[in-house]
């Protein structure tokens, strides 16, 4: 299983990070080993700025690869919600000399995988999701306002890779992205339903 990750999908948290705005998606990727067993995460001790960064997660259900936009659509049943899990202090450091950021991003447990629902039961276009930290909403977001859209996302991973069934595509996030401590607890939600919730530790 892979997980790739799309990063500045959203122009509003690109701004919010002092990024510049791609005219290509920005990939990413995550070791298997990264996806969160359980609902419990643990602040490594690498960190001391660990943010929050939830997205709309694709399961690849058909793989392929070259696949056309226009036939994207076959190659995914279900979609969910996951958190991106951002070691920040990390990244800013690696970034500022020129390396590559995947210790900040692919370390064990940073990818949280939540519930997946049938995509036919949502309007992909307009498909509102949020994030709860200690019952306040601290993110909120619309698939409208990716710059990508997932079948766009299919399209380009897989002229470079090739999907297979059970990969995961973690879509990019909005903006409001922020620091977790100890003892904080994040539920997110896909429209009304809820599809994670997590305890910091």
């Amino acid at each position: 299983m892979k997980i790739i990750c799309i990063g500045r999908n959203y122009s509003e948290h690109a701004k919010e990070l002092g990024n510049a705005i791609p005219d290509k998606p920005v990939i990413f990727m995550k070791p298997d080993t990264a996806v969160l067993k359980g609902n419990d995460f643990y602040i490594p001790e690498f960190s001391d700025d660990v943010h929050y960064e939830l997205e709309i997660v694709v399961k690849i259900s058909k793989g392929g690869k070259y696949i056309q936009k226009e036939a994207a659509g076959k190659h995914y049943d279900e979609i969910g919600l996951g958190i991106d899990f951002t070691a920040r202090d990390l990244q800013s450091d690696l970034k500022s000399k020129g390396l590559p950021w995947e210790l900040a991003k692919g370390f064990d447990g940073s990818a949280v995988v939540g519930n997946f629902f049938k995509k036919e039961n949502y309007d992909l276009e307009n498909l509102q999701f949020s994030l709860l930290k200690n019952k306040q909403e601290v993110q909120h977001g619309n698939s409208k306002d990716m710059m990508f859209k997932i079948d766009d996302i299919i399209a380009f991973v897989s002229q470079y890779f090739t999907l297979r069934v059970g990969d995961l595509i973690f879509t990019g996030t909005p903006e409001g992205v922020g620091k977790v401590s100890e003892n904080d607890v994040l539920e997110a939600y896909l429209e009304e339903e809820k599809a994670l919730d997590i305890r910091i530790l």
